[in-house]
């Protein structure tokens, strides 16, 4: 073989290589996005201490500051008391009590009796009303808890802990969040109860969509968020109603920004804290 035909040879294998390490850079790039975009949509709902290297979300839910391990751990059931889904027949569901260990603000526990009529949830907040049709049909057990928990007066002068501005959610419900980005325990708040997961099939998080936080399978609470942008969380939050009015409200407080978690994910307590006052259920008309 001539000099020439080396040269074509080596330029040929030098073109496979640069070829070769091309598609490795590609590789390790989607593997990357594709493990933060995992970490990232983790919404739960109980913290605990866990280091971990390269964590950066946290228990909504969460929820909201620790990490992976963190935020998909389940809490602790007793043997037995594994909670139920929806009972058609005799139009029943089933709650259990929690033993996460994580704070609780005990009001007692939801009839076990619901019904799957329609109804609408208006959040009275420090900068308006959000309001959302929930979903009873599909997610029965869900709107039963918030029904009972809204009779409480359970949400009342608590904030919503968690926000994130381009992994856009805004995290609520744990009653005793105080959400000035300094609180440890925001985000483990809850009422001492769970219940099962309800209508994941095909959930999808777009603009609108309230969903329940969790950490793990069945580990449903009180804290919920709500989605102000699309986002791409897979099934495993149920969704249960969707915003009709507020949603600008969510717009204002995002653009504000975020104190950011300890976490690093980009979410936290929304600069300008969000309120809820109260939290009315009525029958939709």
């Amino acid at each position: 073989m001539d000099s020439r035909e080396d040269e074509v040879v080596t330029g040929k294998d030098r073109q496979k290589q640069l070829a070769r390490d091309h598609y490795q850079r590609q590789t390790q790039a989607r593997l990357e996005r594709q493990r933060k975009a995992r970490r990232t949509a983790v919404i739960g709902t109980t913290t605990v201490a866990v280091v971990a290297v390269g964590a950066i979300v946290g228990a909504i839910a969460f929820l909201g500051r620790g990490d992976d391990a963190t935020a998909n751990a389940k809490p602790s059931i007793a043997a037995g008391e594994e909670p139920k889904g929806y009972d058609p027949a005799a139009g029943t569901c089933s709650y259990v009590k929690a033993a996460d260990g994580g704070p609780v603000k005990d009001v007692g526990m939801p009839p076990e009796k619901v019904s799957t009529a329609p109804a609408v949830m208006t959040i009275k907040t420090n900068y308006g009303d959000i309001v959302a049709d929930l979903d009873a049909v599909n997610a029965p057990c869900t709107v039963n808890s918030f029904k009972f928990l809204a009779s409480k007066d359970y949400f009342d002068n608590s904030r919503c802990h968690r926000m994130g501005t381009s992994f856009p959610i805004l995290q609520c419900g744990d009653p005793l969040a105080k959400a000035d980005g300094k609180n440890p325990t925001d985000g483990q708040g809850g009422p001492g109860y769970r219940f099962v997961d309800e209508n994941l099939a095909g959930a999808k998080y777009t603009r609108g969509v309230l969903a329940m936080a969790n950490s793990g399978p069945a580990t449903n609470g009180s804290q919920f968020f709500i989605v102000y942008g699309d986002t791409g969380l897979s099934a495993d939050y149920t969704p249960f109603g969707t915003v009709t009015k507020g949603l600008e409200i969510l717009d204002k407080v995002a653009k504000r920004g975020v104190i950011t978690g300890a976490g690093g994910d980009g979410t936290g307590a929304p600069k300008r804290p969000v309120e809820i006052k109260d939290v009315t259920i009525t029958s939709k008309s």
